[in-house]
């Protein structure tokens, strides 16, 4: 017999945890009591889970009818995906929906640290500002060369943008990509020849401190840093020392190695602007990407297919 229980493995959203509950009839592991999983584990057929909870290698062994994993965010460096696929299970993410707010934010701290916004709004409000032309000279945005480190969906939305601000882009990856942009092998010659350089590929071992010391030096006293990727992409020590000599100009981060929280030698810096992992927190794409995460599910139990799978990891 077809196991068809479907698991939810931690809190999704509002919307997504109700949809789950009433169309799909999903069981919240986390109110079930102790030893629920292996009495039950045989019957599990789908899960729905975040990139925050994630489903490791055990959790997919101690369900052996597993067909598909559904699961909230864009990344997925929380998921097993090759324990997943070496079992025929499909996985599925929600990227798309959140696209654009994503590059929205990177663009708002792109714009925010060269302009020193949030500075200046703590320069006013502390009563600094007493006359004008007190408040230090800033970085223009506009015309500049912009630098992106992972030409994805959300990469290619913060390009899109780039190109009303009239700028030069170049990109960095795992391989060209048929754009109008160009591609620079070279993560440090890239560095080397941004004003911006933005981080907008995903986790995980192949891509972690790939920002090394190195790249930030090639970036230089004048460049800019903006990560919406992942924090474990930015050597953070790294990024502080720069920072403290003086051998970069700024930075605008929306994610950090431990977060959640920053430590003090990086949020002391006035150049640095910090928003708290929130690239896709606005109520319409959360909302997207919940609903996505439950048409997910619907879609496999219809067609055997997901919207949008994770493909194989080569």
């Amino acid at each position: 017999m077809t196991a068809s229980l479907v698991l939810q493995l931690a809190p999704i959203g509002p919307l997504a945890d109700r949809l789950l509950r009433e169309e799909l009839g999903a069981v919240a592991l986390w109110e079930q009591e102790a030893g629920w999983l292996a009495q039950n584990g045989a019957r599990v057929g789908l899960l729905a889970t975040s990139v925050r909870r994630g489903c490791d290698a055990a959790m997919i062994e101690a369900l052996p009818q597993l067909r598909a994993i559904s699961s909230w965010g864009v990344g997925h460096d929380t998921l097993d995906v090759e324990a997943a696929h070496a079992r025929g299970i499909a996985v599925a993410n929600t990227p798309d929906v959140l696209d654009d707010c994503v590059a929205d934010l990177a663009w708002g701290l792109l714009i925010a640290a060269a302009r020193r916004i949030p500075a200046g709004d703590r320069y006013v409000r502390a009563g600094e500002w007493t006359t004008l032309g007190g408040f230090p000279l800033t970085t223009r945005v506009s015309g500049k060369r912009l630098g992106i480190l992972g030409l994805g969906r959300i990469g290619n939305a913060i390009a899109r943008r780039g190109q009303g601000f009239d700028m030069q882009i170049r990109y960095n990856g795992r391989s060209p990509k048929d754009v109008a942009y160009g591609f620079e092998p070279s993560l440090t010659a890239l560095a080397a020849w941004s004003d911006f350089l933005v981080v907008a590929c995903g986790g995980g071992p192949q891509t972690h401190h790939l920002v090394s010391a190195e790249v930030l030096a090639a970036l230089g006293p004048r460049g800019i840093l903006v990560n919406i990727g992942r924090g474990s992409v930015v050597d953070q020590e790294a990024l502080i020392a720069a920072l403290d000599s003086g051998a970069l100009g700024g930075a605008g981060l929306d994610v950090l190695q431990g977060e959640p929280g920053a430590p003090a030698a990086l949020s002391r810096h006035d150049q640095v602007v910090i928003s708290p992992h929130v690239g896709s927190a606005t109520i319409e794409t959360r909302e997207a990407m919940e609903q996505l995460t439950v048409d997910n599910l619907h879609a496999f139990l219809r067609d055997g297919r997901m919207l949008t799978p994770i493909p194989p990891i080569h």
